[in-house]
């Protein structure tokens, strides 16, 4: 494109396109395959085209302003500022398509306030084009597809073949490996630039990319890591501009695997989530999709937003933008994560009460339960005197004069409970702040409730009481954080929740499992000594000289609400708080990873949750060691990882040319187990998910499962042993002449696809010109081919992937890929011999018509 600032303008901007694009010295296009758009009102435009281009009017066509004007739609529904009307430029194509490959944008206006007369001319007049260059591309190389051009096809077919799949343009997979490639490609370059994928500005729509990328995979059958691999493919590509990109190769493909690896832990259940979300939307005949759902899948799940709407408009449902907006914020995200939220007033009701009601006295230090008064109710957005029955179809919001529950604040969450009346009943899901405000969000589950109704506003006891232990536990865990590591540690962000908490804080790097230890060893000590807790309104100064900790960046009022605990912790805090440590009961840390530069974050379960996260842990290593012939649990770790080294073992055999011999037997002799601390069960149970690579309370499934597979393996090793292993020299030995060609065409006995392709590279180097050509069953209902030819057969025509797919017809299969080597399947073994002599009759007749 091009830019001009008060220089040249519309005259010298289409004369210049149009020369770009037919002179014989640049494109050298047709012009009679050209057409031109313009904006409706724009004659200035029309005259240059018609006049000095000399276009026929029947090429000329005057558009709308959503069509051509920048902004669209900016006369009628703005944005106020620079604007201006365009003139599009388009190729038509042989088959009758087109496509516009230029967009001429006259930025010649300033756009002040609704119509009429709020376009005013600027007073330099400025041009800004854009040309479509991959579109050109396309133009100029006869394809129908940008992907179709030679710098970025080949990334198409790679990804087609990384999946196992044929590239067909037209199926639904191929849109999605479309997708794939535009989007790692434009990740591989920015990764190369050191912005990685993250959760906030540019770093979020690097992670966007990649995990609708890492998602069209999994739809097309992908779980494991794969985008990864096209790493190196893109590179190959974009080399020779952009030489520089082969430096970093490998480290842009790891962090790409690494996010990748990241999502896809979490995919599964976020997809089932979203799968239910569908369900009941369509039970429930809604027509758009709570925000709140959609923030839960984002954090809970890492499911980015735009990813789901993509998805929830293939189902032709809306998504609630505003909802995800409130939920975000009310969970402590910023704006900055994602890009498209737009934070502004947008005359909620709750902004008007806020004026008339000012705020709402909170009582929930004291008590968890009290009569109080409705002041106001919203519905559906409005304010309202009076509403009935409605269930959990829609959510009410409810002020009150005074309550006892607490609003979502300082990090701890919202309380739930009921607001009961004498003729109604309301359900409250959640409590929010909003300024002073504090609000009720739920249902009315019975009854009329209206404005001025007195009520027993009841706190769910139980759980104000689990989230109590998890916040006094926040102060605990700062304290021992700051003891074990310094100073430094501060806390950085909180969520308090139901017995459980994450905490961030500044460290620079990893916290050692020992420090961990440590750091759990001193809270248990806190949580023994059960040490009073107490808190008092104090002058901040009063609160500053007592030593209490301040959170840097953090706004205090004058006075302050102060929390001690015994004498080993002061924090500023208005949350809601135990009685004394000991009512904690339990702790135990889960986790403790980065999440930004310098800050570390823990997730730690206290009371219930701690202790049946402990009984969950100890029952995990009990059925882990059971499944490892019952070994005694302090030795779990190392037999997971001696089952791990069969299973590659047996793997490496299968995958040899050599015969194979047996494997080392994955049995563990029995002894007396020693009673274990829980301490110890917790640190055997990981060490040894380190080594399977999986999650703590997956190990008994992932050992039965490797148990399985051992088995399965270790037949597949006896099996090749007593047929006997297939070699190079053998096959060699058995080809037919055709001419000069060497022709292999064999049953590779008990082998697999990664065999047989070393047996087909081994017979092309040692003869040529050659065709090879192996089968092998697997079981009574597949069989796997792949097919090869020398690079001069190659060169002759011969296919490899027509080969092979013809062949695998005769066995009710397909498959194919490239010239030189491709693969292919079938679904009936016992025609195996009949699809390998149909395989002679077709590579004979190739063979004779090449020569």
């Amino acid at each position: 494109g091009n830019f001009s600032f008060g220089d040249y303008f519309k005259r010298e901007a289409i004369h210049w396109a149009w020369e770009f694009l037919t002179d014989k010295r640049w494109m050298g296009l047709a012009g009679d395959r050209l057409s031109i758009s313009v904006y409706k009102d724009d004659d200035e435009a029309a005259e240059i085209w018609l006049r000095d281009i000399k276009i026929s009017p029947a090429r000329l066509e005057r558009m709308g302003e959503d069509d051509n004007f920048w902004p669209a739609g900016a006369p009628t529904q703005g944005p106020d500022g620079v604007c201006g009307p365009c003139s599009e430029i388009f190729f038509h194509t042989a088959d009758g398509g087109s496509v516009e490959i230029w967009n001429l944008v006259f930025t010649q206006f300033n756009r002040v306030g609704n119509p009429p007369n709020n376009l005013r001319p600027l007073p330099s007049k400025n041009i800004d084009t854009g040309m479509g260059l991959e579109r050109m591309a396309a133009t100029m190389q006869g394809v129908d597809s940008n992907f179709h051009i030679d710098i970025l096809i080949p990334i198409v077919r790679a990804a087609a073949e990384v999946c196992g799949l044929k590239y067909d343009p037209s199926a639904e997979s191929g849109r999605r490996l479309r997708r794939i490639t535009d989007h790692v490609r434009a990740c591989t370059m920015a990764i190369h630039e050191n912005v990685y994928p993250g959760p906030n500005k540019e770093k979020y729509v690097i992670r966007r990319l990649l995990r609708r990328a890492v998602l069209d995979g999994h739809q097309l059958g992908m779980t494991q890591p794969f985008l990864y691999q096209l790493v190196p493919v893109v590179v190959q590509q974009m080399k020779v501009p952009y030489p520089e990109l082969q430096e970093t190769t490998e480290r842009v493909a790891e962090v790409v695997k690494a996010e990748e690896a990241n999502f896809l832990s979490t995919i599964d259940a976020g997809l089932a989530r979203i799968e239910r979300i569908f369900g009941e939307m369509e039970r429930q005949q809604r027509m758009h999709v709570d925000g709140r759902e959609i923030a839960e899948l984002y954090q809970t799940y890492g499911v980015p937003p735009e990813l789901f709407e993509s998805m929830a408009a293939e189902k032709n449902l809306a998504v609630d933008w505003q909802g995800f907006r409130d939920a975000m914020t009310q969970h402590g995200e910023t704006s900055g994560k994602i890009a498209h939220v737009v934070m502004g007033d947008t005359g909620d009701p709750l902004d008007a009460l806020k004026k008339a009601i000012h705020e709402t006295p909170f009582l929930g230090y004291e008590v968890t339960e009290s009569p109080a008064t409705i002041r106001a109710i919203i519905a559906r957005g409005h304010l309202c005197d009076h509403v009935q029955e409605v269930g959990h179809d829609q959510r009410l919001i409810v002020v009150l004069d005074h309550t006892p529950f607490y609003g979502e604040s300082g990090g701890q969450v919202g309380d739930s409970g009921v607001l009961e009346g004498e003729q109604y009943r309301f359900e409250v899901r959640d409590t929010q702040k909003h300024g002073a405000l504090i609000v009720h969000h739920g249902h009315l589950l019975s009854g009329d409730m209206k404005v001025g109704d007195r009520v027993t506003a009841r706190v769910h006891a139980e759980r104000r009481a689990g989230i109590q232990r998890a916040h006094s536990a926040t102060h605990i865990l700062h304290h021992a954080l700051q003891k074990q590591l310094g100073s430094h540690a501060q806390q950085q962000g909180s969520k308090v929740d139901e017995d459980w908490l994450r905490f961030d804080f500044t460290n620079m790097t990893a916290v050692a499992p020992e420090q961990l230890s440590a750091v759990q060893a001193d809270m248990e000590q806190r949580i023994a000594g059960n040490e009073p807790i107490r808190w008092q309104i104090v002058p901040l100064a009063e609160a500053r000289q007592a030593g209490a900790m301040m959170l840097f960046g953090e706004k205090y009022p004058d006075p302050v609400r102060m929390v001690s605990m015994g004498e080993f912790s002061r924090e500023l805090c208005g949350g809601t708080h135990l009685k004394s440590t000991g009512e904690v009961r339990a702790v135990e840390i889960l986790s403790e990873e980065g999440v930004a530069a310098s800050t570390r974050r823990l997730v730690v379960l206290t009371g219930t949750k701690a202790s049946e996260h402990r009984q969950q842990t100890r029952a995990a290593l009990q059925e882990a060691a059971r499944v490892l012939n019952n070994v005694p649990l302090s030795e779990v770790p190392a037999a997971a990882r001696q089952w791990a080294q069969t299973v590659r073992e047996l793997k490496r055999q299968l995958a040899s040319t050599a015969k194979p011999t047996a494997a080392a037997a994955a049995v563990q002799r029995a002894s007396q187990d020693a009673p274990i601390s829980d301490a110890l069960a917790k640190e055997l149970l990981r060490h040894a998910a380190r080594e399977l690579n999986v999650g703590p309370f997956d190990v008994p499934k992932r050992l039965t499962a490797m148990r399985d597979e051992i088995a399965q393996l270790e037949q597949q090793v006896a099996n090749r042993s007593q047929v006997g292993s297939v070699t190079a020299e053998q096959l060699l030995a058995g080809a037919e002449k055709l001419g000069n060609v060497h022709v292999v065409i064999a049953e590779a006995p008990s082998s697999n696809a990664n065999l047989m392709r070393q047996l087909v590279d081994q017979v092309r180097k040692a003869a040529s010109p050659c065709a090879v050509l192996l089968g092998a069953r697997e079981g009574d209902s597949k069989v796997t081919l792949i097919a090869g030819v020398s690079r001069d057969l190659e060169q002759q025509g011969v296919h490899a992937g027509n080969w092979v797919r013809e062949t695998a017809q005769v066995m009710g299969g397909s498959g194919g890929g490239r010239a030189d080597l491709a693969q292919a399947g079938g679904s009936q073994p016992d025609k195996l011999p009949a699809a390998l002599q149909h395989a002679r009759q077709w590579v004979g007749q190739v063979l004779t018509k090449s020569t």
